[in-house]
């Protein structure tokens, strides 16, 4: 799934549009690895880290969503990572 697909459905992002602005600009990271394009391919298992706020979050990806459903829907996909 591609990584501003899959931050809009896990909650992170208000858009997709958002989510791949933040990948343009080089804010995420997966696995260690800095990326550049709204199309980058993410898998069950890899490190996600991105700026939210004045925090950043690093999150593991536990299981694809297959919507932008409830919170609680959503949450059940990724743990949260120190």
């Amino acid at each position: 799934m591609r990584i501003d697909r899959l931050l809009f459905f896990l909650r992170v992002a208000k858009s997709r549009t958002l989510a791949q602005g933040w990948a343009e600009a080089g804010h995420i990271r997966v696995n260690g690895r800095r990326i550049e394009k709204g199309s980058v391919t993410v898998a069950v298992g890899d490190a996600i880290t991105l700026p939210k706020g004045d925090i950043v979050l690093t999150i593991r990806l536990l299981e694809m969503p297959t919507r932008r459903g409830p919170a609680a829907e959503a949450q059940r996909c990724y743990q949260l990572l120190e």
